[in-house]
């Protein structure tokens, strides 16, 4: 009878279990991406607003990075939908694929369970723009004309500077030889433009600023920028009803709409997700939703975000770097190669750690997670190391002549006495992670760095400091709270 009821029952419990899953996977949200500018945030809130308004639960990740950051967390799954552009997809992402054709861009695409909608209606090409003032008084009208000006100092942004279709072909192409050309944030460039440290700047043709600073853009006499026709790129995989919603948009948005919207968040300071509401009301009748967080709420959320990433990071820091720093202590074989790894560690610019993270554990907060604890190590397992070091040989002598065990004399005498050195590495890695951990907000994982990235993309100040002025205040509470710690074990 035993065996029967079991034979009935563990299938059963076996379809329910699979039935909770199918469940759960079916009522995840829709998570829809967008890269770090303006018009890509108010691209992701339409297609997010769009779902929603058909009935599924959506959720936004604004401001995740560069093309490729996107482009991996889409193949992964980690996003659902993205905004792309055409010229972006042909000339960076599929770099290696000759593609000539929509056609064949969409039969690429599918290689990797990944599909496209038709254009959205305008062409958010690249552009090169200077002053008009400036380029008046110097007859420059083309790209071509620079060349015979390499006094000028140019300034593109990041992902222009090193992707094919931007500087590095441009500057072959038109043969420029500039003396001065940095790489800076698109949205700090309008700001240097305006101070007169920078007179080139790369644009996007529906950039509000170009009416706004009266900018002149110069003639592409190349045609060397392909057309970046926007879309949305979303995986195969997606419910029909979902991709009604994402496609409901093919040949919607044109560019004047497109450059009121980014005026109405860059120019006039609306929130992007009621600028994205009013133009769903307008064009097809959707009401949706919006709720714009107060700015105390905001601080409460990036507050224990940013506690999170730095508590767990921190915690498993101290958990790993101080058994490390007495392994190198006690075994002198791996002492250099174990102390010498730690500190490559501690060289690597943490933004590079946090990308590298990526293809391991996706975005989030787990890679900005993982980043963090690896960039911690460094401080603690030298304390610890130097700590145990640093004892006094003829106590070491002392302890080892009476004939006390190595576990013992490690736990009541060397752990002890390197206390006040492993506090002080723990500190200073404390510190170190609060002000990292605001890099985080690039791949999704919230905290004080998300109001700094959304201040800088709409040159905010208040933003800037609303995310600026708590992480400095919580790397100084998490200095004194150290200070009292260490002072209350020396009693």
């Amino acid at each position: 009878m035993k065996v029967v009821l079991k034979r009935l029952i563990i299938p059963f419990i076996i379809i329910l279990i699979s039935a909770g899953i199918s469940e759960a996977r079916q009522q995840e949200p829709v998570r829809a991406g967008t890269k770090v500018f303006t018009e890509s945030v108010l691209l992701g809130e339409l297609v997010t607003q769009s779902i929603e308004a058909d009935g599924c639960d959506a959720e936004l990740i604004k401001q995740l990075g560069g093309t490729q950051i996107l482009w991996s967390a889409l193949l992964d799954g980690e996003i659902d939908v993205y905004p792309e552009y055409t010229g972006t997809i042909i000339e960076e992402i599929l770099a290696d694929t000759d593609i000539r054709s929509i056609a064949e861009l969409d039969s690429v695409l599918a290689t990797y369970e990944i599909e496209m909608t038709r254009p959205l209606g305008f062409n958010n090409t690249y552009a090169i723009g200077m002053k008009e003032e400036v380029a008046g008084d110097l007859g420059i009208r083309t790209i071509s004309d620079l060349r015979a000006h390499p006094e000028l100092s140019y300034g593109f942004s990041n992902e222009f500077m090193d992707r094919s279709d931007g500087w590095p072909g441009l500057r072959q192409a038109a043969g420029l030889l500039p003396e001065s050309v940095r790489g800076l944030d698109h949205d700090l460039a309008y700001r240097g433009l305006q101070a007169e440290n920078i007179q080139v700047i790369d644009l996007y043709s529906t950039d509000p600023e170009i009416q706004y600073y009266d900018l002149r853009v110069l003639e592409d006499d190349l045609n060397y920028f392909p057309e970046y026709e926007a879309v949305y790129l979303y995986r195969s995989e997606l419910e029909t009803s979902i991709v009604e919603s994402i496609r409901r948009f093919e040949g919607a948005i044109s560019r004047d709409a497109m450059v009121s919207m980014n005026a109405a968040v860059k120019i006039d300071r609306e929130g992007d997700s009621a600028v994205a509401s009013r133009f769903l009301s307008e064009r097809f009748g959707i009401e949706s939703d919006v709720y714009e967080e107060e700015m105390w709420d905001r601080l409460w959320r990036n507050t224990i975000d940013h506690l999170y990433l730095v508590g767990i990071s921190l915690g498993l820091a101290i958990l790993f770097a101080i058994p490390l720093g007495v392994i190198a202590v006690k075994v002198k074989a791996i002492e250099t190669p174990l102390l010498g790894a730690v500190g490559i560690l501690q060289t690597v610019p943490s933004l590079a750690i946090l990308v590298f993270m990526i293809p391991l554990f996706g975005i989030g907060a787990f890679p900005a997670i993982a980043a963090l604890f690896l960039y911690s190590l460094l401080p603690i397992v030298r304390n610890t190391h130097s700590g145990i070091k640093s004892i006094a040989g003829p106590l070491m002598e002392s302890a080892r002549a009476l004939g006390l065990p190595n576990s013992f004399i490690l736990r009541r005498i060397e752990l002890p006495l390197a206390v006040p050195s492993i506090l002080a590495g723990i500190k200073t890695s404390a510190v170190i992670n609060v002000g990292t951990a605001t890099l985080g907000a690039l791949i999704g994982a919230g905290g004080y760095g998300q109001p700094i990235l959304t201040g800088i993309r709409l040159d905010s100040v208040p933003l800037i400091l609303e995310g600026a002025i708590p992480a400095a205040v919580l790397a100084l509470l998490v200095q004194g709270l150290f200070d009292l710690i260490e002072k209350w074990i020396r009693g």
